[in-house]
């Protein structure tokens, strides 16, 4: 089994050293980034003290969830949200990040089953018009907002994105959105999350003012895409 100390070690300094030159001294939270990686390799990240993983492929994500239940981890999925798979997501994750549609909100808070605390959930932001990217568009948001917010089973958290390769200023651009949403809705206590920056991009992210990182490469290695999902 790969050690994986040094790599963890390795992606925690770099949050800090970009924390430092952005004068920051709020936390930024590390999420692991596990698709594709092995029951084990998560259980050795979570021995290293990583207690917040990341996954795409929901059937896969579902399996790792079964085998490793005993332990206190909070689960997010970060892919793409069907229709057809909200119950399941409903069912196993604490949160989701890639809410671009009302009625998939509506359909995850109407099948968070009893007794679990609410769904944590960041909605997803198209934040620079990508054809290829998924997310509402920027100018969407407030009226996303308005319409999830009272959920009864959903916490609003805050946005997500994936920008273009090197466009920085996309960063600084959902931080000012992040803060238009704020100020709109001053009683949205649990609106404090920014999910932005991955290995390659995660230093300007932080300095823009990331609250949450998802690193996977950097972490566990290369990724193994042979297995359909």
């Amino acid at each position: 089994m790969q050690d994986f100390s040094q790599a963890r070690n390795h992606v925690l300094e770099q949050i800090q050293q970009a924390c430092d030159i952005a004068h920051r001294t709020d936390q930024v939270k590390l999420l692991a980034v596990s698709k594709t990686h092995s029951s084990q390799a998560i259980q050795a990240m979570y021995d290293l003290g990583q207690r917040a993983f990341g996954e795409n492929y929901l059937q896969e994500a579902c399996a790792k969830i079964d085998t490793l239940q005993g332990l206190d981890i909070d689960w997010h999925f970060i892919g793409h949200v069907q229709r057809n798979k909200t119950k399941q997501i409903a069912t196993h994750f604490s949160w989701v990040h890639g809410i671009d549609r009302l009625i998939i909100a509506q359909r995850l808070s109407d099948q968070r089953p009893e007794g679990m605390a609410p769904l944590n959930i960041c909605i997803q932001v198209n934040i620079d018009g990508q054809d290829s990217k998924d997310g509402c568009d920027p100018e969407d948001v407030i009226a996303m907002v308005e319409k999830i917010q009272d959920l009864p089973h959903i916490a609003l958290r805050g946005l997500m994105v994936i920008p273009a390769p090197n466009n920085t200023q996309a960063f600084f651009d959902t931080q000012k959105l992040f803060r238009d949403v704020a100020e709109a809705y001053p009683t949205l206590t649990s609106w404090d999350t920014l999910s932005m920056g991955m290995s390659g991009d995660l230093q300007p992210a932080v300095e823009a003012g990331s609250t949450l990182v998802r690193v996977g490469t950097a972490l566990f290695g290369g990724r193994d895409y042979s297995q359909n999902r």
